[in-house]
């Protein structure tokens, strides 16, 4: 198989034939073999019983479906799982990409075989957006700009489904997100792997059929804890300075009293100067541990992709055998 599709679903009905054609229509001019894999993510309306009356009319298309709703990052990972491409292009269900980006993906992939995972990304020079909810595009652009400093690799769309990934990307990866982090998990992962990544222009935009998943508190949280995780120097550091700066300056500013014999003993500005001096270190502190812990986790993925490596070349030459 040339190429996987992979479509997450939640309560699509009203998209779902619509992408489905969409997304053919696109891939007529596709040269090889490919599958559209849409996961059914535990809908609640009529999204399982559309997807299965389609399938049985393009064989090309498979349903992968479970009863209880819980995140794209789930419907991902099964995604993932059941697809047999040699490249794997995860991609919106409500088309928030056209579907004619997918051969660009693809074509970037075939044209540069030093890339091993493309981002369609609207944030980036020549990519665009349309019709986004001018709430929604804010918390999306301020989301990703954060997160572009707590990668190493300064990607300006972190947060997109819209990808193509060659087979062994996602082979190396062993995926534990349920929810919409899956994205910036797999970028984490896959870069501290050493895989490298290339973002091409992209139009996002907005919804015209169903309802938006998106959730503010949730996606903020998620994008936070992980911008700390990857740059913990980004909290910890920012924050032990300045616990460190002031102290020191109300350290200067006590024997500045001092030395005019006006400072009272037992002034609490003393034991306060003391204690921020000693946080701000204690927090420094924090934030270098956190630097060893996130190299001990790079070793512990690169043992784990030597591990699968492992197993696959040991199954191979198991079947090899039989």
């Amino acid at each position: 198989m040339d190429l996987s599709i992979i479509i997450p679903m939640f309560n699509e009905a009203e998209n779902a034939e619509h992408t489905l054609t969409r997304v053919g229509e696109a891939l007529v001019s596709f040269n090889g073999d490919y599958e559209i894999i849409t996961v059914n993510d535990g809908s609640t309306d009529d999204t399982l019983s559309v997807l299965e009356k389609i399938a049985i009319l393009n064989k090309k298309i498979k349903v992968i479906s479970y009863p209880m709703n819980i995140g794209r990052g789930m419907a991902l990972r099964k995604g993932f799982q059941e697809s047999k491409g040699e490249i794997v292009v995860s991609i919106d269900a409500d088309l928030s990409y056209d579907p004619q980006y997918i051969i660009d993906l693809v074509e970037t992939l075939k044209k540069e075989p030093q890339i091993d995972f493309v981002l369609g990304s609207p944030y980036m020079p020549g990519g665009g957006v349309q019709n986004v909810p001018l709430l929604r595009l804010w918390i999306s652009k301020l989301g990703n700009k954060i997160l572009r400093f707590a990668l190493p690799n300064r990607i300006h769309t972190s947060t997109g489904i819209f990808r193509a990934y060659r087979r062994k990307v996602l082979d190396s990866l062993e995926l534990e997100s349920d929810g919409k982090e899956i994205h910036i998990e797999i970028l984490s992962k896959a870069l501290a792997l050493g895989f490298r990544v290339k973002e091409v222009p992209a139009i996002l935009t907005g919804r015209k059929r169903g309802s938006s998943k998106f959730k503010f508190k949730k996606t903020a949280t998620s994008h936070l804890l992980f911008s700390v995780f990857e740059k913990p120097m980004m909290i910890f550091g920012v924050l032990g300075i300045l616990a460190l700066g002031v102290g020191l300056l109300i350290g200067l500013y006590v024997a500045y009293l001092w030395f005019l014999g006006k400072l009272t003993p037992g002034r609490p500005l003393i034991t306060f100067a003391i204690l921020l001096i000693l946080g701000g270190i204690q927090i420094l502190s924090f934030g270098f541990i956190a630097l060893q812990i996130l190299t001990l986790r790079k070793e512990i993925l690169r043992i784990q992709k030597e591990n699968l490596e492992l197993k696959d070349q040991i199954m191979t030459i198991g079947k090899g055998k039989g």
